[in-house]
């Protein structure tokens, strides 16, 4: 910050406070007091640097367990759980930087030179850190840059997204670049509250979009998530599921991983894990948050489990322990670009273990030994039970010391692992980027610089908004890979790479890439993935199912549960006459009118077309039955015909005999008329010809008993049977009857039929007949004659209507013939069998004087010829019935 408006005096007691705290002999008089001095570890080469370059590393996992005694001076606190692969992280700035002074192409005037600080994974620590970064001397003071030597240039860190969102806001009120390799939240991406932020890492938005898009690939539809207690678990897993529940997919669980130890909250964790049927679960955390969750549940033997990782710990050591195969196998994740840097792995394995208090912590950790000599003896003491007599090789080199030559390159762990360099290649393009900007500023042309009137900046002595314009216009190739780095509103493209963890033949765990994720790439084209390379949990070959519920098939459709995510349903088959021809239906699709669905309720099939058809049995059946009768009656009125001169054929009167057979024949072909698929002229002749045929038969019947003579007897048939003629004429005229589909009386079936028009006309039509019934069994009983024919007549009528009623479809149309087929043998055999009899078979009865009606004696008397005589004719009246109908 630039201090030339401040009064000197204030100056001037700064720096005398900071030099008086310095020597720890404050004056009583002071008015500047140093509130508190930190604890901090690190690396410092500042001594005639033209430059200094700020890092911060989460060496260790945590800060040391505080003392709560609150009535003692409280004391920055140390750090324990020292971590190899940060510490590789560390070591990669060291060496970048010595690479970067080492070229003559690259600030080939200025030498670079570092401040680096242990955030300790906490956020008080990365405070503490960039507190004194910016003083620039080991106490603090701020809003005062009380350091008179290089100019600092920018912090590469500060680690963890939540470590960084701390050391942003207070670099952001100075306008003090901050360049991070490994802070991804999506919070950051804020230029109002970040000013100065940028990274080499991917922005978590990438991210969440990649493992929706894994999801969705995948058909998984029941997921559960865990989220580290912090910005980079919280906005990250929110994103992936805003996007996940926009496309249908449902969340089981979603569980907080604590930031602070917690056997509870872990085991909590562990019991919804177990209980939960979901199979798939997405982390969004760091190595260090996760690793007790994973050490539990591998001692609760938790399988058959797939797990989407996050670039923090997908190919983290701290997760990948010897034991977790059976968990963690199957595993998909997705990793930062992963790049090979030469001559790095060299610069691990060479570092000296007394350079520095922090090489040395590392050096004892790694090889379980101690660099000091007095606390290795009083170890060695301890081991022997505290005797003070020793022995002289004891004495001389004490069990435990290290010598300081042990071979780094015999360790079997992540810091000198060079085969997944990831977060350590973006740590190395931090430093780059850094280095380029600064080359840029010192390679610009007086005249032509960026700044006002042209100017440029002074690399010896800059101020860090002149540096921040450099870093977010700076575009160059990372050295060794080639790959362009530049960044848009701070921020570089999505790239990862989608990681599977499959279990080699001697229990290690491989990663293996198995896809890639492009975000520059066209919406269709960003995620590619070699499904047939991956080794899901168990080593099975067979992609996991993940689901609530399973799919509903084709002829069902989803019910939601109440007060359950939509993922859970019940598979609901559709009604009859609805359908659904699509996986996870929500509704059936009704079928249209004239279809039907099918048995598996998945197509609607057109409906059954039903209609008593001439070639079916029942139909040729009663084809053959009407023709039978209609021929019978056709040979009675032959037989008539042919004798018709006879007394018994005169005697019933032969016109109205005619008129009878006729009406016989009529009805008996119009049965026919009812069979076939219902035309319109056959609708109309049907119902119209079985009212005219019986009311002459019925009329025919009536003056036949009356005992009229010939033109009388006739008369009112012919009137009768025209009354109705005129009324049916209407009936076809107004609203005649016409071909219908039928579809509601069947669900599958379309009955054709007749509509018959007008209700009222059908009505008053065979209410007509029905009248003329009615008077002729009345005419026939009081008059004696034909009295069980019409009874015939009446009784198959009678039971016609309940069976009428009770059939649908084409047996309807049956029961009708065989109610007029019925009635008319009836009609036919009570009435002309007798006569047939007599003409046919008893010709000898057929003379006048048997016909001739025989009256009884007054006085009771006859003679045996007249008594004989009378028995006959009696026999033959009772044989033929009267001969008036």
């Amino acid at each position: 910050m630039d201090n030339t408006g401040f009064n000197w005096k204030y100056r001037l007691l700064c720096g005398l406070c900071a030099f008086l705290h310095f020597y720890a002999s404050i004056s009583a008089e002071s008015t500047c007091k140093l509130k508190a001095k930190f604890n901090l570890n690190g690396y410092r080469n500042v001594d005639k640097k033209q430059v200094v370059v700020g890092g911060m590393f989460p060496v260790h996992r945590r800060i040391a367990s505080a003392n709560t005694n609150s009535s003692s001076v409280p004391l920055s606190l140390g750090c324990e759980g020292f971590n190899f692969r940060t510490f590789r992280w560390t070591q990669t700035m060291l060496f970048a930087i010595d690479e970067i002074n080492k070229r003559t192409d690259l600030l080939p005037d200025t030498d670079l030179g570092y401040v680096i600080y242990d955030s300790c994974f906490t956020i008080s620590k990365a405070v503490e850190g960039t507190l004194t970064y910016l003083t620039g001397q080991e106490e603090a003071v701020p809003n005062y840059r009380c350091g008179t030597g290089a100019p600092l240039a920018a912090l590469v860190g500060a680690g963890g997204s939540d470590l960084s969102i701390a050391t942003a806001r207070i670099l952001g009120l100075y306008y003090f670049p901050q360049v991070s390799y490994s802070s991804s939240c999506s919070v950051l991406d804020s230029k109002f509250q970040f000013p100065t932020f940028l990274r080499t890492i991917p922005n978590d938005v990438y991210q969440s979009e990649a493992m929706a898009r894994l999801v969705l690939h995948f058909g998984w539809t029941w997921v559960g998530t865990i989220a580290a207690d912090d910005d980079y678990g919280k906005y990250g897993i929110k994103a992936f599921k805003e996007q996940v529940e926009e496309a249908g997919v449902c969340i089981s669980f979603s569980e907080t991983l604590p930031k602070v130890s917690s056997p509870e909250d872990i085991q909590r964790i562990v019991e919804t894990v177990v209980e939960s049927t979901a199979k798939i679960i997405v982390v969004f955390s760091s190595d260090v948050d996760l690793s007790p969750l994973i050490q539990e549940l591998i001692q609760h033997n938790v399988t058959n489990r797939t797990w989407i990782a996050s670039e923090a710990w997908v190919t983290s050591a701290l997760i990948n322990q010897p034991g977790v195969s059976s968990l963690l196998g199957g595993t998909l994740g997705f990793g930062l670009k992963r790049a090979e840097i030469p001559g790095l792995q060299r610069h691990l394995l060479n570092i000296d273990p007394y350079s520095n208090p922090l090489t040395e912590e590392f050096w004892e950790t790694a090889f379980n030994c101690t660099l000091d000599y007095g606390r290795a003896l009083r170890l060695a003491k301890t081991a022997v039970g505290g005797n003070t007599s020793l022995s002289r090789a004891v004495r001389g080199v004490p069990e435990g010391l290290c010598s300081g030559q042990e071979s780094l390159g015999k360790l079997n762990n992540t810091y000198s692992d060079v085969t997944q360099l990831r977060i350590t290649y973006s740590v190395y393009k931090a430093v780059y980027t850094v280095a380029h900007a600064l080359h840029n500023m010192e390679i610009c042309e007086p005249g032509q610089g960026p700044f006002n009137n042209n100017s440029c900046a002074d690399i010896t002595k800059f101020e860090p908004w002149q540096l921040m314009y450099y870093l977010k216009n700076v575009w160059f190739h990372v050295p060794h890979t080639k790959e362009p780095l530049f960044f848009l509103d701070g921020d570089v493209d999505g790239y990862y790479d989608i990681i599977n963890w499959q279990v080699k033949g001697d229990g290690e765990i491989s990663y293996v890439t198995i896809g890639r994720f492009n975000s520059t790439a066209a919406p269709d084209a960003m995620m590619t993935i070699n499904n047939a390379s991956i080794v899901w949990n168990n080593d099975e070959l067979e992609t996991p199912r993940s689901v609530c519920s399973e799919s509903c098939q084709p002829g069902t459709r989803k019910g939601i549960r109440q007060g359950e995510p939509v993922c859970c349903f019940d598979c609901i088959p559709c009604a009859d006459g609805e359908i659904s021809n699509t996986t996870d239906a929500r509704e059936c699709i009704q079928c249209t009118e004239d279809y039907w669905s099918n048995a598996a309720r998945d197509t609607c099939v057109p409906k059954t077309i039903e209609f008593l058809d001439f070639s079916e049995p029942l139909g040729i059946t009663l084809i053959v039955i009407s023709a039978v009768g209609a021929l019978i009656t056709l040979a009675v009125g032959m037989v008539f015909l042919v004798n018709l001169g006879t007394p018994l054929v005169k005697a019933n009167d032969p016109l109205l005999s005619f008129s009878l057979l006729f009406s016989l024949v009529v009805t008996f072909l119009s049965s026919i008329v009812f069979l076939g698929e219902p035309q319109p002229w056959s609708c109309m002749t049907s119902q119209v010809g079985l009212a005219l045929g019986f009311s002459l038969c019925l009329s025919s019947i009536m003056g036949g008993s009356k005992s009229l003579s010939l033109s009388l007897s006739l008369s009112p048939s012919i009137s009768l049977s025209l009354s109705l003629a005129v009324a049916c004429t209407v009936w076809l005229v107004i609203l005649p009857p016409h071909p219908v589909k039928n579809t509601a009386a069947q669900n599958i079936k379309i009955i054709l039929e007749c509509d018959q028009g007008s209700v009222v006309f059908i009505c008053c039509v065979f209410g007509y007949d029905i009248l003329l019934a009615l008077l002729a069994f009345l005419v026939t009983f009081m008059a004696k004659s034909l009295t069980f024919g019409m009874l015939v007549f009446f009784i198959v009528w009678s039971s016609f209507i309940p069976a009428y009623l009770s059939t649908r479809g084409k047996f309807m149309v049956a029961v009708q013939i065989f109610a007029i087929l019925a009635s008319s043998f009836g009609l036919l055999a009570c009435i002309f069998l007798p006569k047939c009899y007599v003409l046919l078979v008893k010709p000898e009865f057929n003379t006048e004087d048997v016909m001739r009606p025989r009256s009884k004696p007054r006085d009771g008397t006859g003679t045996g010829t007249s008594a004989s005589l009378a028995t006959v004719a009696t026999e033959v009246q009772a044989t033929t019935g009267n001969v008036d109908y």
